[in-house]
């Protein structure tokens, strides 16, 4: 019941007449609807560094978006992650290309992307099964040009 709950409150929060395509925000539409998180952006060496490292806790409706300068392989791993995370890895036109779930905290082992990944949404471990994110979902962002992503920001 709470899964459904919250299930409902994330499709929900797009819905309220808000523009879309603000830095942070992100919109991501799935077979079954459409979800509007919260997130922070990680676009520079320093900032992806660190990510979500050290942190106890991330609110359900919340993520960090790690963007690159232009598409290319890229691995993750958990140090010092305290908990649980989906990696959700992006390409340049916005479509998920791969998702992994439920990342174990400190865990060194490389969780690989693929080739292509212009970004890639790290949110709490097994949300995006409960979301319905799956590879094909497509995100909306100001991370993702004008002319190269499916979901425009000027399309609702």
């Amino acid at each position: 019941m709470r899964a459904l709950v919250l299930l409902a409150v994330l499709l929900g929060a797009g819905a309220a007449g808000a523009a879309p395509c603000s830095g942070n925000r992100l919109d991501i539409k799935t077979a079954t609807g459409q979800v509007r998180l919260s997130v922070e952006i990680a676009d520079d060496m320093a900032e992806r560094a660190v990510g979500l490292m050290n942190r106890a806790s991330m609110p359900k409706s919340s993520g960090m978006l790690f963007v690159y300068d232009h598409p290319q392989p890229v691995a993750f791993w958990m140090k010092n992650t305290l908990i649980p995370l989906d990696m959700i890895f992006i390409g340049p036109d916005g479509a998920v290309l791969r998702v992994h779930s439920n990342a174990v905290p400190h865990d060194l082992t490389p969780i690989h992307g693929g080739d292509g990944v212009l970004a890639v949404l790290e949110v709490n471990g097994g949300l995006s099964k409960a979301l319905g994110i799956t590879e094909g979902a497509v995100l909306r962002h100001p991370a993702f040009p004008e002319g190269t992503a499916i979901w425009s920001c000027d399309e609702d």
